[in-house]
């Protein structure tokens, strides 16, 4: 796979450059007597929840900038990342700009598929930035893409059945089975709602046990090492004890429905869904959802570093638009309003010393997250690391795999895609 990926660089590469010669699919004038002109096309991948402020922030572009049509898209996150390959791949209906995983740009800029940002409008007031959300736009030194906002994941819960079933809320994945047996009988909720269909929820279980997925530096698969076997087995057995319940898909819809609904009293989640749960009959009282971090494991407690960020398609027929849409976009007066509307953490240091901001209650809780957040490995094939877990998750939740097994099995799977690591 490392193979065909340099190959396909070198393709992709010269595509784009003669898309950008020739005017690719965002069109338009760039620079009209000095102003901006011609269309550009957004990509979002922001949820259900959140589309209609974004669509709206883009839009404000227009207001600045009359005489350029922002195109707004929303493309569902589970589809972005192939829909973007096949169009960039393809030359043809790729967007402008496009709200990326923080874990795609290095895999897309690989491919020659991102214009880098480096010495480009698209870069403002980089100093601004906090270090830990700039780390996933860089890529064999140079800079693919603007940081958006920054997240982790949580332990939401319902404080009142909490409350009902008399318990605290859980430090550990072991407080939380304890817990569970008093949850079920007070209140006839189940404790938590584990996402079995989503590799990137099984982290917390891995780093909690003291695992990892690889060390890029050393170039070390590590996921098959027993930390990574009692990962495996704490899902396992959360599931099997009843302490939690688990979907093989739908995950994102239906840990949500349940919390919503008071059927599960926790799930692990991140700040994106913050808007959605709000919207729901548990907690018509806003204080009634209580956000701690992720219960630990043996060994640790830990969640991953995400986000999104903002890139530019090397192919783009409107670049100058486009550098100055992201620069826009990930202003600190866009991201202060993203933050009021959506309780999104921002990436800029600055924004979080506006007052509106400072008193979010969750960002109050999720900025110490995220500064504690696990790192994820920068590598181009950082997000085909998730597919093995995925697989392998769902054979130990079904019964048709050991926690041993699936670990080996991953290990196996990570080594054929990363031939260098041992």
């Amino acid at each position: 796979m490392r193979r065909r990926g340099i190959a396909a660089t070198a393709l992709v590469a010269g595509l784009a450059l003669t898309a950008t010669a020739c005017g690719g699919d965002g069109g338009g004038d760039q620079k009209s007597g000095g102003e901006l002109s011609g269309t550009v096309t957004f990509w979002d991948t922001s949820n259900d929840a959140e589309k209609a402020t974004y669509k709206e922030l883009a839009e404000g572009f227009e207001r600045e900038h009359p005489k350029v049509d922002v195109k707004y898209v929303n493309v569902p996150f589970g589809e972005a990342n192939a829909k973007f390959k096949n169009a960039a791949g393809g030359n043809s209906g790729a967007p402008d700009v496009m709200r990326t995983e923080v874990a795609w740009v290095a895999d897309f800029a690989n491919l020659g598929y991102l214009a880098p940002l480096d010495n480009t409008p698209a870069l403002d007031k980089n100093e601004d930035y906090v270090e830990q959300a700039a780390g996933s736009t860089r890529f064999k030194g140079k800079t693919y893409a603007a940081p958006q906002v920054m997240d982790t994941l949580g332990l939401f819960y319902n404080k009142k059945l909490l409350e009902e079933a008399g318990v605290e809320v859980p430090k550990t994945f072991d407080e939380l089975k304890d817990a569970a047996k008093k949850i079920k009988s007070k209140t006839g909720a189940t404790a938590l709602y584990l996402r079995g269909d989503d590799p990137y929820w099984f982290l917390p279980y891995l780093y909690g046990e003291g695992g990892d997925m690889v060390e890029a530096k050393g170039k070390k698969v590590l996921i098959d090492d027993p930390e990574g076997v009692r990962a495996f087995a704490t899902i396992k057995d959360l599931v099997d004890s009843k302490a939690a319940v688990t979907d093989a898909t739908d995950g994102q819809e239906n840990q949500l429905k349940a919390l919503k609904d008071g059927d599960v009293a926790m799930a692990i989640d991140g700040p994106w869904d913050i808007e959605g749960a709000l919207a729901g009959k548990e907690f018509k009282d806003k204080g009634n959802l209580g956000v701690a971090p992720v219960p630990g494991g043996s060994k640790a407690q830990g969640s991953p570093q995400g986000g999104w960020n903002l890139s530019v398609y090397a192919g783009s027929g409107n670049l100058d638009a486009s550098y100055e849409f992201v620069k826009y976009m990930s202003s600190a007066k866009v991201q202060q309003k993203t933050t009021e509307k959506l309780s999104l953490l921002p990436t800029r240091k600055s924004v979080y010393e506006v007052p509106s901001v400072k008193d979010n209650e969750m960002v109050k809780f999720f900025r110490p997250a995220v500064e504690k957040a696990v790192e994820r490995p920068w590598i181009a094939e950082g997000n085909s690391l998730f597919e093995p877990i995925k697989v392998q998750m769902n054979k130990v939740l079904t019964g048709s795999a050991t926690p041993d097994q699936a670990a080996k099995a991953t290990g196996d799977a990570y080594r054929k895609l990363l031939k260098d690591y041992k």
